[in-house]
């Protein structure tokens, strides 16, 4: 393959920021432009003193018909209008919003509250869980990225629900984010002094945007899929996701079958590690990489699943390159390790 020339929509964003730093060291992506609706006319590094110096353009000055691929680092609904027009202009396209994770276009404008700029597109987008998607990433044109929370949780319970396992009762996802998942638009309540010395939950119950996206996966994976309840909060650190997992009466799964079921589905994967008996997962096991580390405890018939990941690498910008290379048949691994 020849060099991949890329254009990152969006790239002053945290998330557009780490997928500049990832694609700049891969040996065969050319960055070919980098927009900004806020500081165009500028370079990167005006915004972010360690970056390249990579001028940032509006989006209608993108060439798109000198770039191979498109990541898009964009709001939900303006995402879905780029990406329409980058593959009328034959361009593949990564999507890190949310505009193009749900198969049920009703579903998307309930929880997103706009209508769907494209729903003709909904079935060829491939969800791009890569370790349960790479068969069916090789070529294609549209690939939607899963979102940080729920890659978090969907990796820590992808073996139980594809084995069908029987779930006494719900599954309760307690899940703390670092800042960063908020996004780089000032908001109070991510204010440094709102923010230190605090630790506060935010959208629980049935208000998060993640929760219907998990619910589809595991909807797609289990015959009978167990009550999700989520509850997100805030951390008052940079990076990083932590969810402690409750899997409330695991029928008929002694332990040992189940650290066997993990073993099985992640013991070759490169960027999900399973850690031995007595080892818990902390934040330390996966900032600034594309892994996410798994922990199992057991308790009496409740199974605890501790599952971590960087929300800007693996849950984002690292998922959207591991991906892309998935897409062009390069290593998975290449630009991430």
């Amino acid at each position: 393959m020849d060099t991949l020339k890329a254009g990152i929509y969006g790239a002053t964003g945290y998330t557009g920021y780490e997928l500049v730093t990832i694609l700049q060291r891969h040996p065969r992506v050319e960055i070919v432009f980098a927009t900004s609706k806020t500081y165009a006319g500028q370079s990167l590094r005006d915004i972010f003193p360690a970056a390249p110096g990579l001028p940032l353009i509006s989006a209608e000055e993108a060439d798109l018909g000198n770039v191979d691929m498109v990541f898009l680092c964009l709001p939900h609904a303006s995402s879905a209008a780029t990406a329409v027009t980058a593959l009328e202009a034959g361009v593949k396209v990564i999507d890190l919003s949310a505009d193009f994770r749900f198969r049920d276009v009703a579903v998307y404008e309930e929880w997103y509250k706009v209508r769907h700029p494209a729903p003709h597109l909904l079935a060829e987008a491939v969800y791009g869980l890569t370790e349960f998607a790479r068969d069916d990433l090789r070529g294609v044109r549209l690939v939607a990225n899963p979102g940080c929370y729920t890659t978090t949780t969907l990796l820590a319970l992808a073996p139980l629900m594809q084995a069908q396992a029987e779930i006494g009762g719900d599954i309760i996802v307690d899940a703390k984010s670092g800042v960063s998942g908020a996004g780089r638009t000032p908001k109070t309540n991510t204010l440094f002094v709102e923010v230190t010395d605090n630790f506060s939950p935010y959208a629980i119950g049935r208000m998060h945007r993640h929760l219907p996206e998990m619910e589809q996966v595991i909807g797609w994976w289990h015959d009978r899929p167990p009550n999700l309840i989520f509850s997100p909060h805030l951390l008052p650190v940079p990076r990083g996701i932590l969810a402690n997992i409750y899997v409330i009466g695991l029928q008929t799964w002694p332990e040992s079958e189940v650290r066997a079921l993990y073993a099985a589905a992640y013991g070759d994967e490169q960027f999900v590690d399973v850690l031995p008996e007595g080892e818990l997962v902390t934040l330390a096991h996966v900032v600034h990489t594309n892994n996410c580390v798994i922990s199992l405890t057991f308790s009496g018939k409740a199974l605890i699943i501790t599952s971590a990941l960087d929300n800007l690498v693996k849950g984002a910008a690292g998922q959207a390159v591991q991906n892309m290379n998935a897409v062009v048949g390069l290593p998975e691994e290449m630009a991430l390790t």
